[in-house]
C-alpha cells in the first residue's frame, strides 16, 4: 500500500476483515449510553403517550382552553355549513355580519370540516389532528436529543416530553399549538440531519416541515434562532469555498419556509381589515407587561405547566449538560423563548404560548438524568434511582393535569345547546358569557358578546347606564336574545337598572340555576 493511502485509510480501523469509519464523539457518546432495550422503552413511552391523549377525547369544549378551541371548532363548522372557502374563516361573534377574521393557516379547521362531512360533527375529529401530529413528532424528538446529548438523555427526555402536564393538556386540544410545535421539531431535526450529511430529502422534508410549522401558528418562528445556531455551527467548520457553495441552498430553504406564510399572514391581514369585526387573531399580544405579571407567568410554568420536579431537572441539565458539537443547540432555543415571553408580555397569559419550553425543558433534563447516570456504577442504585424519578413525575403530572380538564364553561354549553332549540336558526343573541364563544358554538347561532365594542368583548359593565346603552344599540341592529349564564348572575344584582330595562325589554324564555334566556321586544331597525 502506499503512503497516501496508509493515510487516508489510517482513520478507518479493521473489525472483522472491513473497513470501518471511525464515529464521531457523538456517536461515541451514543454508543456509550445506548442498550438494546432503548428502542422497546422508547415505544412504550410512546404509546402510553398517546393513550393519556385518547382520555375524554371526545371532551366537549368547556375546559379552561374552551374559548380558544370553540373559536378553531366553529370556523371548521363554517367551513361545513356556509362552502369551503378556505381563504376566509368565519366566527359567530360578530352579530349579522359574515364574521370573516384573520386566522393562522386554517388547515386544521378545513381538515376537520372535511371529516365532518363523511362522520357528522364531533369533538374528537377536532381533537385528534393534535394527538396524531404529537405522534409523529415524537420519533424525531428522540433523535434530535439523541444527537446532541445521546441515548441515554433522549430517553428520559423523551418521557418528560410526552407527560409534562402542559403537552399532555394541550396535545388533545383542537388548536394550533401542539401541531406547529410537532411541525417544528420534525423541521429541527430533518435540518440537522441536512447540515451534517447534505442529503436533499432532509433539506426539502425539513423546509416543508418548518413552514407548514409557521403557517399554523405564526409563534413557531423562535426556531428561527436554533436553525441559524445550526447554521452558524455547520459553515464555522468548512472552507470558506464550501460555504460559498452552501448560501444559495440555505436561500432556498429561508423561501421555502418563510415565504408561503408572508403571502399568508398578509392575506389575513387584508381579511382583517376589510370585513367587520376587523379582528386578526393573536393581535395585541406584542406588549411589556408589568414585572408581577411575568412572576406569575413563571410560576405558573414551574408549577403547573412543567411540575416544579421537571423544572428543578432541567436547571441541573442546563448547567451539566455535554460539551459536544451543537450542544448550545437548546440553550439558543431558550433564550429565545425567553425573550419571546417577555416581548409577548400580554399574549403569554395564555398557558399555550409556553409550550415550545416543554421540549427545551425536557431535553435538558435528559441531560441531567443521562449525567447521573454516568456517576453511578451500581446497577441496583440507577434502577431504584429510575424507578423513584418515574413514580415521583407520574404522580405530579397527574397531579398538576387534572384542573386543566375542569369544567369552565359547562354553563355555556348548556345555554348553547337550549338556544339551539327555541330560537330560530336566524335568531341574533347577546351573551353576558365573560368573552366566552362557547355559547355560539353549541347554540349554533350569531350574535355578540355582552359588552361589546365592534364585536370585540368589551369586559364588565362600569354602570348601567353604560349596559343599558350597549344593549339598546345590538337591539337596533338586529338582536332577538339575551342570555345570562352562571358566572355573570352576579350582574342581577350589581346593575339593578340594567336589569329593570331587561325586564321592561324583555321577557323570560327559559330559567336554570345554570343560565337564563330572553327574547328581546325588537325595535325598528
Amino acid at each position: 500500500m502506499r503512503t497516501s493511502e496508509r493515510v487516508r485509510y489510517s482513520r478507518f480501523p479493521v473489525e472483522s476483515g472491513a473497513l470501518t469509519p471511525v464515529a464521531s464523539p457523538a456517536d461515541v457518546a451514543r454508543r456509550a449510553t445506548a442498550t438494546d432495550a432503548t428502542p422497546r422503552i422508547v415505544f412504550v413511552i410512546c404509546v402510553l403517550a398517546v393513550a393519556a391523549r385518547l382520555i375524554f377525547i371526545n371532551q366537549p369544549y368547556v375546559d379552561h382552553w374552551s374559548w380558544r378551541q370553540s373559536d378553531v371548532a366553529t370556523i371548521a363548522r363554517n367551513f361545513l355549513q356556509n362552502g369551503f372557502r378556505f381563504g376566509h374563516p368565519q366566527i359567530d361573534w360578530a352579530g349579522n355580519a359574515p364574521g370573516y377574521v384573520g386566522t393562522e393557516f386554517p388547515i386544521l379547521p378545513f381538515i376537520a370540516a372535511v371529516c365532518y362531512k363523511f362522520a357528522g360533527v364531533h369533538e374528537w375529529i377536532g381533537r385528534i389532528q393534535a394527538v396524531i401530529l404529537f405522534a409523529v413528532s415524537l420519533p424525531f424528538f428522540f433523535l434530535l436529543v439523541r444527537e446532541i446529548f445521546g441515548s441515554t438523555a433522549a430517553v428520559w427526555a423523551s418521557f418528560f416530553f410526552c407527560f409534562t402536564p402542559l403537552n399532555v393538556f394541550a396535545g388533545r386540544s383542537f388548536m394550533p399549538d401542539v401541531p406547529s410545535l410537532s411541525l417544528a421539531i420534525v423541521g429541527l431535526y430533518l435540518f440537522l440531519r441536512w447540515v451534517e450529511h447534505g442529503k436533499s430529502s432532509s433539506f426539502f422534508v425539513a423546509a416543508i416541515a418548518i413552514s407548514l410549522s409557521l403557517l399554523i401558528k405564526i409563534t413557531s418562528i423562535i426556531i428561527v434562532v436554533p436553525l441559524v445556531y445550526l447554521m452558524c455551527a455547520d459553515m464555522s467548520a468548512l472552507s470558506k469555498a464550501a460555504t460559498c457553495r452552501r448560501i444559495p441552498k440555505l436561500l432556498l430553504f429561508v423561501s421555502i419556509a418563510l415565504l408561503p406564510s408572508a403571502i399568508w399572514y398578509w392575506h389575513a391581514y387584508q381579511i382583517a381589515e376589510k370585513f367587520y369585526p376587523h379582528h386578526f387573531f393573536g393581535a395585541g399580544g406584542i406588549r411589556i407587561e408589568s414585572f408581577s405579571s411575568y412572576r406569575q407567568i413563571a410560576q405558573q410554568t414551574l408549577t403547573s405547566s412543567l411540575t416544579p420536579l421537571l423544572s428543578l431537572m432541567a436547571v441541573i441539565g442546563l448547567l451539566v449538560a455535554p460539551r459536544m458539537k451543537y450542544s448550545r443547540f437548546f440553550q439558543w432555543w431558550l433564550a429565545a423563548m425567553v425573550l419571546f415571553v417577555i416581548v409577548l408580555g400580554y399574549g403569554n397569559r395564555h398557558l399555550w404560548y409556553q409550550l415550545p419550553l416543554v421540549p427545551i425543558a425536557a431535553a435538558f433534563a435528559g441531560a441531567a438524568c443521562a449525567f447521573v447516570a454516568s456517576k453511578i456504577s451500581s446497577r441496583v442504585i440507577a434502577v431504584t434511582l429510575s424507578i423513584l424519578l418515574v413514580s415521583s413525575f407520574t404522580t405530579l403530572a397527574f397531579w398538576y393535569v387534572q384542573p386543566f380538564y375542569q369544567s369552565s364553561a359547562a354553563q355555556l354549553r348548556d345555554a348553547g345547546l337550549e338556544l339551539k332549540k327555541v330560537t330560530p336558526p336566524d335568531a341574533l343573541i347577546v351573551a353576558a358569557d365573560m368573552g366566552d364563544p362557547t355559547i355560539f358554538y353549541y347554540a349554533e347561532r350569531k350574535g355578540w358578546h355582552f359588552l361589546e365594542t365592534d364585536a370585540i368583548y368589551n369586559g364588565n359593565p362600569d354602570d348601567s347606564e353604560q349596559a343599558i346603552e350597549n344593549l339598546e344599540r345590538l337591539r337596533r341592529r338586529g338582536a332577538t336574545h339575551f342570555v345570562f349564564t352562571k358566572n355573570t348572575f352576579w350582574w342581577l344584582q350589581s346593575y339593578p337598572e340594567f336589569v329593570a330595562h331587561l325586564t321592561n325589554n324583555a321577557k323570560v324564555i327559559e330559567a336554570t340555576p345554570e343560565f337564563r334566556i330572553y327574547e328581546l321586544i325588537t325595535v325598528a331597525r
